[in-house]
């Protein structure tokens, strides 16, 4: 779900995304209500790229895409992402969202994808129960097959947020919480609203999404080559698999247009620093926090 600069090729190939994987694990940097500035050099690269990728390859890629990720993980298995043990520190409203200490927590992981999030999750808290689901059924077969996994504990499926009906898995109006973390950017932006509509009809009322994903102007947003445009600030890798670039504009009108309320919406800005390269490299989250209002 990420990338980053230990690799020089970083958007060509699957061991610079392991690359971003890692970074990942480990997301610490400052806020901002602004996205960062670009460099002379940076824009004229953005600028320079204005040729499309065919709409015949747009149209393969996205009748592909449950197919390129499913050999994503054939190929990587469970060891591209590291166990995300920040969540709960980047996100404090698993702990603040409950009423009090010993309410059972249920939670969706949106787009699970081994399990890197709900496992160190279960394991820390112990009053939780987690709706896990992805795009890719090898995932979620990895996700069933991990040694933490507990049918008592965890609920783990298959489905196509876009167009698989959530209730199916998930009772209705029955999570506290859902994590949407490097997800919506493998989604085509024109089907996103319909995922967060999916998302939002398995929500309690007053129940929070919580959003990381990549941001605006990421480094490895300028790392891709020509012929890898697939429209504004989306973008396919070698593999087949994409990756959309959000601004903290488009995301607050997205969700609001699929119902929700904007709490917090805002830059992550980091630096990755490759000693071994002599690279010290932007990256960018967006991290945010939306509510379901009571009238959804």
């Amino acid at each position: 779900m990420s990338l980053t600069a230990t690799d020089k090729n970083e958007v060509e190939s699957s061991e610079t995304l392991s690359a971003a994987s890692k970074d990942e694990a480990f997301p610490s940097g400052h806020t901002s209500s602004t996205a960062r500035h670009l460099s002379q050099e940076e824009l004229d690269r953005l600028n320079n790229e204005r040729a499309l990728v065919s709409d015949f390859k747009q149209m393969k890629l996205e009748k592909e895409a449950q197919k390129n990720w499913d050999l994503f993980y054939k190929r990587n298995t469970t060891n591209f992402f590291k166990d995300r043990h920040w969540t709960t520190r980047e996100f404090e409203e698993l702990r603040a969202c409950r009423e009090f200490e010993s309410q059972k927590l249920v939670l969706l992981e949106a787009g699970c994808g081994v399990g890197n999030c709900i496992f160190p999750l279960l394991e820390e808290d112990l009053n939780i129960f987690v709706y896990a689901c992805d795009f890719s059924p090898r995932a979620v077969e990895f996700v069933k097959k991990n040694p933490l996994f507990r049918p008592e504990r965890c609920c783990a499926f298959q489905c196509d947020l876009t167009k698989d009906d959530l209730t199916e898995n998930v009772p209705e109006g029955s999570v506290d919480v859902v994590t949407l973390i490097f997800v919506l950017s493998a989604v085509h932006p024109d089907k996103m609203k319909l995922a967060l509509q999916n998302i939002g009809m398995v929500l309690k009322p007053g129940g929070v999404v919580l959003f990381r994903d990549y941001g605006l102007y990421d480094h490895a947003m300028l790392r891709f080559k020509s012929g890898s445009k697939l429209g504004d600030n989306f973008y396919v890798r070698q593999d087949g698999t994409r990756s959309y670039f959000f601004s903290k504009e488009f995301l607050a009108e997205l969700f609001e247009e699929a119902g929700f309320q904007s709490v917090i919406n805002e830059y992550v800005l980091r630096e990755t620093v490759n000693k071994k390269e002599g690279l010290c490299v932007p990256r960018v989250f967006l991290q945010s926090k939306f509510i379901k209002p009571p009238h959804f």
